[in-house]
């Protein structure tokens, strides 16, 4: 059950991230998880939207380099320890995690934490099978 990432290659000037956001505000599509990390000339902004098909159409005819990528999105309780159980679970079964980063909404009374790992099913599997609840693009589209 995993989610489809759009990753856009930015470059690191003023008013990038405006221009994205704007072409996306004007296309009506929301923006349910955000995360920029930059080098010196580009970025690579990652996004959860709700419509990703459109997202991508849209931001490639405006020019922008995109890649979809599958993510896992993870309903952790929003307390202590809640991030750490999901990690461990991860890490002792062999997974490296190449990233990660999170989102709140109104909808959902826990946290949310996008995580990018190797093998996709095998850690949806390891962590459906250790009492996560995992999104799918259909979750992301009600919240």
């Amino acid at each position: 059950m995993s989610v489809k990432q759009i990753s856009v290659f930015v470059e690191n000037r003023a008013g990038s991230l405006l221009d994205i956001t704007t072409r996306l505000a004007e296309r009506n599509i929301n923006i349910r998880a955000v995360s920029l990390a930059d080098t010196t000339r580009f970025g690579i902004l990652r996004l959860i939207v709700d419509k990703v098909d459109e997202c991508e159409k849209a931001l490639r005819e405006d020019g922008f380099t995109v890649s979809i990528t599958n993510v896992l999105v993870v309903r952790l309780r929003d307390e202590p320890g809640g991030l750490s159980d999901a990690v461990r679970v991860l890490t002792e079964n062999g997974f490296n995690i190449d990233y990660i980063y999170a989102f709140i909404s109104h909808a959902v009374n826990d946290a949310c934490v996008i995580f990018r790992v190797g093998d996709i099913e095998f850690a949806e599997k390891i962590l459906t099978e250790n009492g996560f609840k995992l999104f799918s693009d259909d979750d992301i589209m009600k919240i």
